[in-house]
This record gives C-alpha cells, sequence and structure tokens, in this order.
C-alpha cells in the first residue's frame, strides 16, 4: 500500500511539474526579456531557426492546461537577443532577415 501510495505521488507531481510549464509561458516570459532569461526559465529549446538579427526558440509541446492532455508548442522570437514576440503559431519569414510568429486558429 505504502508503494502504491508513493508511486501515485510521483506520477501527480510529474503531471503538475507538466503543467507548470506552460503556466511559465504565459505568466514568466514577457518582451524584452534576454535569451538567457528564457533560457533559464524554460530549459533549453527543443529547435530554433535564425535570419538576420531573428532568432525562433522553439518548445515543443510545452503546455498542458490544467488536467488537459491537450498539448501546444511554444515560440519564441528573439530580435538582437531579446524577446520581441512569443505564443503558439507557425514561424514565419516575413521578409528576408525577419521572422514573425503567425498564430494558429
Amino acid at each position: 500500500m505504502r508503494s502504491f501510495i508513493l508511486t501515485l505521488l510521483g506520477a501527480l507531481a510529474l503531471l503538475q511539474g507538466g503543467c507548470a510549464t506552460g503556466e511559465i509561458v504565459r505568466t514568466r516570459i514577457q518582451e524584452g526579456m534576454s535569451k538567457q532569461q528564457v533560457i533559464s526559465e524554460l530549459g533549453n529549446p527543443d529547435g530554433f531557426q535564425r535570419s538576420g538579427e531573428y532568432e525562433a526558440l522553439l518548445y515543443s509541446n510545452r503546455l498542458i492546461s490544467g488536467w488537459s492532455w491537450d498539448r501546444t508548442d511554444y515560440t519564441i522570437i528573439l530580435q538582437n537577443g531579446q524577446v520581441a514576440q512569443y505564443g503558439t503559431g507557425q514561424v514565419r519569414q516575413n521578409s528576408p532577415n525577419t521572422l514573425i510568429l503567425v498564430p494558429l486558429r
């Protein structure tokens, strides 16, 4: 019985940690933050893209809302090393050396 309770508590802690990541993006990531500040909050990105002075950091499957199992990728767009835009969506090259985040519909 004790083993079952410890396993259950461990599983709940993992679920809560997953929920917290999406919450961190929504509440702690702000325009103007440095790349290092973003990485200290979210960890290393799962991918990135560069274009001129822009860099897009991709965080895959980082949003779990409440007790839902819905997952969403987050992208942080940096301009000159600082957060210019962030959220869900697709990264597109707007013009040479410019990246934008297009929201998903």
